[in-house]
């Protein structure tokens, strides 16, 4: 049963199958040009610290309830945060909304992140998932200190379903209803089921450790895309397991995508559109001096099964500022356009960029 939550802001035996072969990009890819970031309205919640919420900078994942049109109501991730944001997408702005507290872990009084770093929606119910990873730096830690990472690794180590009413938010993103939300910590089960991701679990990132950076939900199965491990045969990891089997306790089995994104080069988001995919493909590992290059992120088309498309190369759009979270708006054309959301920058500095429609 889901447990109801009135929203508040402020509080708030497996068996795995291997896909055979390995997919590879195919066709070439245009340059998506730089275009002027929309205003975020409101304030987008970062990181609890000393009993506040901070302004996010790392808006990591964002999906809506409807896929066409525009106002849509959507729900927004910060990997800093401890729970996910309604907010309102218009045209040429968003307006923030309120936040839907999910986790309420902490270590030595401090709050813990879920470090979310995606979100979905399919056939009414939005999902938030968390890394599964541990924290990136971990070089010399005490004892105390790995205490703490194990904590937070548990912390990030959840899904969530949530529920709620589009129709009772308001035009601010004001939430008028209850929210339904079901966790899950199911997931991990089958990550250690796979033999090929079971080295990695529970790694350090710099060690190729697992993180997850995007979902998506098609045909009752949720898809996990992963920055790491980048498997040893140089393909990207998704992982997609049944609705069922996470949520309702059957039977189910997992499924492993491989993905040839290039070298050293993991999904950095994943977004179901027009029962295909769009996958940001991005570095696994951020360049010790914050700079970030064209072509080092691409947007990527894939059928969900064996064929990729590269449908264009990312400029660089500013030092320590990285590409995270990808929302389809519609055709323009030939063209699709795309809101992108970035790690760094306040509130995401939500761009819109057009690509070749696959």
């Amino acid at each position: 049963m889901f447990s109801a939550y009135k929203n508040q802001l402020g509080r708030h035996a497996f068996v795995v199958a291997l896909s055979v072969g390995v997919i590879a990009i195919g066709g070439n890819a245009t340059l998506a040009r730089n275009t002027d970031s929309w205003p975020v309205e409101g304030r987008l919640i970062g990181e609890i610290r000393d009993a506040d919420y901070k302004k996010s900078k790392d808006v990591s994942g964002i999906a809506c309830a409807t896929a066409t049109g525009l106002p849509r109501t959507c729900l927004l991730a910060d990997d800093e945060s401890q729970g996910a944001q309604i907010v309102i997408v218009d045209d040429g702005r968003v307006i923030a909304g309120d936040f839907i507290r999910l986790i309420y872990n902490s270590y030595d009084n401090t709050p813990l992140e879920l470090d979310a770093e995606g979100v979905a929606y399919a056939d009414g119910s939005f999902y938030v998932i968390g890394s599964h990873g541990r924290p990136r730096h971990e070089k010399n830690e005490s004892e105390k200190d790995r205490q703490r990472n194990d904590a937070q690794a548990e912390a990030s180590r959840h899904l969530f379903r949530i529920r709620f009413d589009p129709h009772a938010v308001d035009r601010d993103g004001r939430l008028r209803g209850a929210v339904e939300i079901k966790p899950s910590t199911e997931l991990s089960k089958f990550i250690r089921a796979e033999p090929a991701l079971l080295p990695f679990f529970n790694g350090k990132l710099q060690d190729r450790g697992l993180t997850i950076e995007g979902v998506s939900v098609r045909a009752g199965r949720l898809y996990a895309g992963m920055r790491e491990p980048v498997l040893d045969d140089g393909q990207a990891a998704i992982l997609s397991v049944s609705l069922g089997a996470l949520f309702e306790g059957e039977a189910g089995t997992g499924h492993l995508h491989r993905l040839n994104l290039g070298k050293r080069r993991g999904v950095r988001d994943l977004v179901e559109h027009e029962n295909s995919f769009l996958v940001l493909a991005g570095p696994t590992d951020d360049p010790e001096n914050g700079e970030v290059n064209e072509g080092d992120y691409s947007v990527v088309w894939w059928d969900g099964n064996g064929q990729l498309k590269r449908l264009c190369d990312l400029e660089s759009y500013g030092r320590k500022v990285k590409p995270e979270a990808l929302l389809p708006l519609g055709r323009s054309g030939d063209k699709l356009r795309v809101l992108m959301f970035f790690d760094g920058p306040d509130a995401g500095a939500p761009r819109l960029v057009e690509v070749d429609h696959p």
